[in-house]
């Protein structure tokens, strides 16, 4: 049970962080949910009393995220730029730890050998790509090195493991062997990547497979996607290969295949992007989230005498990754395609941020080596940290002073005002042609509730509608019983339960009060008239209407409407859409009031919703020729209007 509420604890901690980032995002939000972690660890329960337990961690967390990376890369890019990649990701790596645990090791000779030194090197060596993007979320990243980083980020893993692993055995045995190491890296650094690329692609010719013989086979086929990463980093790890690599490469073989079937099964893919975008954010969180929760245990372990030592060491670690990272770039060690040299090298130094694998590889440190306590593993475990929250803190500093903010060429408020135009544009089409008819009300309705989302809804201009619609629909019913179109009964009926519904508005004008009062009487003296006669005047609730008279109702409340429409229309602008969209809505309602059980013709009401969509794509184009806003807009309200279809159109099912 407590492990239970261990979960539901962490991931409300995510959850928390990212509603307060949404609030005030300029913090990082890898911060918020460290702060998340180390609130959450001073709850006093031990459900929060996490013990972790690295391979677990690394297949259950890592790897899913490894893989997620992976899928959304482009292969054509990784091709042509593998050389820039493996400098990055071998060779830089390599010197990193060479040189990092080489310093250690002069620094504090008696402290570090020169194995627990490469160890410690090796583990705060691996960057990540997540951590780098919560702080560049809001500013112009140069493409160059966006690309770069992310790419240093997938790869660099797998050689911060390798070469942890590597100096944990000379550790343990206290020799090393050179030709030894070597052949170690090749095999578990290139078989993992040979291993997850031709699993991977088994797994897809499964899924083209299936895709062949089956149309909806979503159910089968985003499981077996979700335990893909899982699976593959197990059957690696049990050859001794390395299981991130291997996820990784898996992910970009099954990038290649959503290129190729981009436009085939869109509903499973629509799927299984939103999926592993919830998955991915929900683990990312949780590793911060995590991060914060285990400081205080290492901490608590942590003599204040040694706390200042340590501290100084992750300064000077950070230091020393920092700078080789802008002298590797800087010299041209790497070619990252860059205009402006000294800019993108500073950028690519303090985008070397670390995270996820970094903290996986500090907790995966051994508590025993040869049936002795490992004394140093919490001190490493401390100083990982600490690195990591430094990178993260210098880089939320640092980024925004060298980066100028990302700009659109249009803002929120003109997005959304442009939107409520859109779909303005497509209601007074679908209105102006053909016959009004229930199914077109159904689909305008629909339309108007986009509106609601995107403006502030104002109440005085709301009552001060419904007065004057009240007036109109009113006099409508004086006209038609004029005309003889409706008998009084029904003018009386109709006008009671009009004049009903006008009171629940809150706000009337002296006028309006005595127009409604005018024909409440009236129309009471009229049946009272009746009845003197001895005439049968009552109609009934509604509940006791036949069906043919709540359809006789229906069509005098759709004349009603439509007068209340053309009003409507005359008035409608953008500023006021909001409100004049709830009107409608409120008429609407009320009219199904009288259409239960009246059947509509769903073909007609999907053909209208198509319609509309095509009209709302047709204004954009329009407003697009016509310069009337930037091409970035006008993809922005596409993706939008695309959205809403591709919601409708899986509603159907």
């Amino acid at each position: 049970m407590e492990m239970i509420l261990g979960i539901v604890l962490l991931l409300t901690a995510v959850v928390a962080a990212n509603v307060v980032h949404l609030v005030y995002p300029k913090i990082p939000l890898s911060i918020y949910q460290i702060i998340a972690g180390i609130l959450l660890a001073s709850l006093p329960t031990e459900a929060t009393n996490f013990t972790m337990h690295p391979e677990l961690f690394m297949m259950v967390v890592i790897a899913p995220l490894m893989f997620n990376d992976g899928q959304n890369q482009s292969f054509r890019y990784l091709s042509s730029n593998i050389k820039s990649i493996l400098s990055l990701t071998v060779g830089l790596a390599l010197v990193t730890v060479l040189i990092t645990g080489s310093i250690l090791h002069l620094l504090q000779p008696t402290t570090f050998s020169l194995a627990l030194a490469f160890m410690l090197a090796a583990i705060v060596t691996p960057t990540d790509a997540v951590a780098v993007k919560s702080i560049t979320i809001n500013m112009k990243v140069p493409e160059n090195v966006n690309g770069a980083l992310e790419y240093e980020s997938l790869f660099n893993d797998a050689s911060g493991i390798v070469l942890l692993d590597l100096a944990l055995e000379t550790y343990r045995s206290g020799q090393f062997s050179l030709s030894h190491g070597i052949w170690i890296f090749v095999y578990v650094f290139f078989g993992g990547i040979i291993f997850g690329a031709v699993l991977g692609s088994l797994l897809i010719s499964l899924r083209t497979s299936l895709m062949r013989k089956h149309v909806d086979i979503g159910s089968i086929v985003i499981p077996i996607n979700v335990m893909t990463p899982i699976v593959i980093y197990w059957f690696a790890e049990e050859l001794h290969l390395s299981g991130i690599l291997a996820v990784v490469a898996a992910g970009i073989v099954h990038s290649i295949f959503y290129d190729r079937m981009r436009l085939t099964s869109t509903k499973v893919q629509m799927s299984t992007t939103t999926i592993w975008n919830i998955i991915s954010d929900a683990l990312n969180g949780l590793v911060f989230v995590l991060l914060g929760v285990m400081l205080p245990q290492v901490l608590g372990r942590t003599s204040w005498q040694n706390l200042g030592a340590i501290i100084a060491l992750a300064f000077i670690i950070y230091i020393i990754t920092t700078l080789l990272r802008f002298l590797w770039v800087r010299f041209k060690l790497v070619d990252i395609q860059s205009t402006n040299l000294n800019r993108d090298s500073l950028l690519m130094a303090l985008g070397g941020i670390h995270g996820t694998i970094t903290l996986a590889l500090a907790f995966s440190l051994p508590v025993l080596i040869n049936n002795q306590q490992f004394t140093f593993r919490n001190s490493m475990i401390l100083i990982a940290a600490i690195v990591i929250l430094i990178s993260i803190a210098v880089g939320a500093i640092g980024y925004p002073i060298i980066l100028p903010p990302k700009s659109k060429s249009y803002s929120k408020s003109e997005f959304q005002k442009e939107l409520i135009k859109t779909v303005q544009y497509a209601i007074n089409e679908l209105r102006t042609s053909e016959k009004y008819s229930p199914e077109k009300a159904i689909v305008i309705d629909q339309l108007s509730s986009q509106m609601t989302q995107y403006h502030e809804f104002n109440r005085n201009v709301y009552s001060q509608l419904m007065g004057k619609t009240h007036q109109i629909e009113l006099a409508t019913l004086d006209r038609l019983n004029e005309e003889g179109r409706i008998s009084d009964k029904e003018a009386n009926f109709l006008v009671n339960f009009v004049t009903r519904s006008i009171f629940r508005v809150n706000k009337h004008s002296f006028l309006e009060l005595w127009v409604i009062l005018w024909h409440r009487l009236k129309w009471r003296f009229i049946r009272y008239r009746h009845l003197k006669k001895g005439s049968r005047y009552n109609v009934g609730p509604r509940h006791q209407l036949t069906k043919e008279q709540r359809a006789e109702t229906a069509e005098i409340l759709e004349i009603i409407n439509r007068e209340i429409d053309k009003y409507l229309h005359s008035i409608e602008t953008p500023q006021n859409a909001n409100e004049v969209a709830m009107v409608r809505r409120t008429y609407f309602q009320r009219k199904r009031f009288f259409l239960h059980d009246i059947s509509m013709n769903t073909d007609l009401i999907t053909s209208l919703f198509i319609e509309a969509f095509q009209l709302e794509h047709s204004y954009v184009q329009m407003q697009l020729a016509d310069d009337q806003f930037s091409q970035e807009l006008a993809n922005a309200l596409n993706e939008q209007i695309s959205t809403d279809e591709l919601v409708y159109t899986q509603s159907l099912d």
